[in-house]
């Protein structure tokens, strides 16, 4: 993992692309994505060791909106097409540095995120451009199990993966 690892306070993650492969269906009334349960299930084993979960993503569709719930993820920022504006906005609301972040994404519209935070990661699968500017690149591609390759890595760096593993080796 990357030496910034330990001071890392948060992870923001995108949704298409990152938690998903990035494809969208449409059924009668809403937006149809099939998301990694072995990431969903890393992400509540992350956010019950204190490291908390957010999200970032220009999509603003019920069937994220819903997810994120599920997870228990917050803060949830939907519907950003300039994430740096959402970005800002949570390290002010939650008296963060840039350098206190990580940051999961995919395509061009994450380049400012992955510049600014302490670490930015883009998913195997990422766009060319994205991957210029991230400091890690995963080997599981977005929606298959990308986000639990980097959260493994990253618990087990602050040292909070023999804790997170207890639960089910007791």
């Amino acid at each position: 993992m990357h030496p910034q690892a330990t001071k890392i306070k948060i992870v923001i993650l995108d949704i298409d692309g990152v938690m998903t492969n990035g494809q969208v269906g449409y059924g009668a009334n809403n937006a149809i994505k099939f998301f990694d349960s072995k990431d969903d299930h890393m992400i509540r084993m992350t956010i019950r060791e204190g490291l908390p979960v957010a999200i970032i993503s220009g999509r603003n569709d019920q069937a994220n909106r819903n997810h994120a719930d599920e997870l228990g993820i917050s803060p949830c920022y939907f519907g950003e097409k300039v994430k740096l504006n959402a970005f800002n906005t949570l390290l002010n609301d939650l008296n963060l540095t840039a350098e206190q972040c990580v940051y999961i994404g995919d395509d061009v519209m994450d380049i400012p995120l992955l510049k600014r935070c302490g670490i930015g990661i883009a998913v195997a699968d990422a766009s060319d451009e994205a991957k210029q500017y991230a400091d890690i690149i995963s080997q599981n591609r977005g929606g298959h199990g990308a986000v639990r390759e980097i959260l493994v890595q990253l618990l087990k760096a602050q040292n909070r993966w023999d804790s997170a593993m207890a639960r089910y080796l007791d």
